[in-house]
C-alpha cells in the first residue's frame, strides 16, 4: 500500500509539472498579444486543470483504499478468530447512559438479552468484552459464590443456553515461562476484567460449597478439557457458563473464544474512574 501511494504521488507530481511547463511556455509565447483579462482567463484555466488532476488523483486513491478495505474484510471473514483486534476504550456518553438492569454489592449489571440494543445478539468473546467496555463495564467475573449463584439464577429463570464471562486462560504472549501457571489447564485461569486469578480448576474456591466447573463435557471428562483442540486445533481459551448442554446442569466450561454467545456486563471500576477523571461533571 505504501509503495502504491508513493507511485501515485510520483504520477501526480509528474503530470502536474508537465502541465505547468506547458502553461508557462504558452504564456511566454502569447503574453504580448493578450490583455490582462486574457491572462486572468488563462490563470483560471490553469487552476481548473490542476484541480482536475487533483480530483483524478483523489478518486484513484479512494478506489485503492476501498479495494484494500474489501480485501481486509474478506480476509477477516475467512478467519474465525479475527486476529489483530484490540480492546475498546470506554465511550463517556455510553458510560453515563449504560444499562443498569440490577445492582449487586455496588456494581450494576445487565444481560444482553434484556437490552433492546443487544437483544438476540450473539458475539464472540472479544466483541462481548468490547461492547461492555464501551459502557465502562466488562464481562461478568464471578468471584464469589453469591455472585455466581446470581448469574446461575439469571440463566435458569430466563432459560438462557449459555453466556460469556470474563474468564480467560493465560495462554498468550507474556504467559510463557511462568511456573506458577503450570499446568495452565489448572492454574492458568483468571478474570480478565480485573486480572484476578481464578482458583485452580481442580479445587473448590475458598468460601464456596462446590466447584463450579462442570464434571463433564464433549470428552466426558471434568472441565476444562480443551476438547476443541482435538477437533480443529483451536484452543478453548475462554470461560462460558453453559445451561445443561451436556446434561450437567448449569456449570462452567472452557470454550473456544470465537463462538458467538449472549453476555452479561458488570461495572468496571477502573474504566468508570478513568472516564470520571477525564470528563469533568459527568454523572455515572
Amino acid at each position: 500500500m505504501v509503495l502504491l501511494c508513493d507511485y501515485l504521488r510520483y504520477i501526480y507530481s509528474a503530470e502536474l509539472h508537465h502541465k505547468r511547463l506547458h502553461i508557462d511556455s504558452y504564456r511566454a509565447q502569447r503574453i504580448s498579444r493578450y490583455t490582462r483579462q486574457a491572462r486572468r482567463s488563462r490563470a483560471k484555466q490553469s487552476r481548473l486543470l490542476v484541480e482536475c488532476v487533483s480530483m483524478k488523483f483523489v478518486l484513484l486513491l479512494a478506489c485503492v483504499a476501498l479495494a484494500c478495505v474489501a480485501v481486509t474484510d474478506a480476509q477477516q471473514a475467512r478467519q474465525p478468530t479475527r486476529p489483530g483486534r484490540f480492546l475498546s476504550l470506554p465511550v463517556p456518553q455510553k458510560c453515563a447512559n449504560r444499562p443498569k438492569e440490577w445492582n449487586f454489592r455496588g456494581h450494576n449489571y445487565f444481560f444482553s438479552g434484556h437490552v433492546q440494543a443487544h437483544k438476540n445478539q450473539k458475539v464472540d468473546w472479544l466483541d462481548a468484552r468490547n461492547i461492555c467496555r464501551e459502557y465502562c463495564m466488562d464481562l461478568v467475573s464471578m468471584e464469589s459464590q453469591e455472585e455466581n449463584n446470581m448469574i446461575f439464577k439469571l440463566i435458569q429463570t430466563n432459560d438462557v443456553p449459555y453466556i460469556w464471562t470474563s474468564g480467560r486462560i493465560c495462554d498468550f504472549k507474556g504467559c510463557e515461562n511462568r511456573p506458577d501457571l503450570e499446568p495452565k489447564s489448572i492454574n492458568g485461569w483468571f478474570w480478565s476484567a480485573n486480572r484476578e486469578k481464578i482458583t485452580p480448576t481442580n479445587q473448590t474456591p475458598i468460601g464456596w460449597t462446590f466447584n463450579p466447573w462442570s464434571k463433564t463435557g464433549h470428552k466426558k471428562v471434568r472441565q476444562p478439557d480443551n476438547a476443541e483442540y482435538d477437533i480443529n486445533k483451536t484452543n478453548e481459551s475462554c470461560l462460558s457458563v453453559l445451561n445443561n448442554v451436556y446434561n450437567d446442569g448449569i456449570a462452567w466450561h472452557d470454550v473456544a473464544c470465537y463462538h458467538e454467545k449472549p453476555f452479561v456486563c458488570e461495572d468496571n471500576e477502573e474504566l468508570l474512574n478513568y472516564v470520571a477523571s477525564t470528563n469533568r461533571g459527568i454523572r455515572l
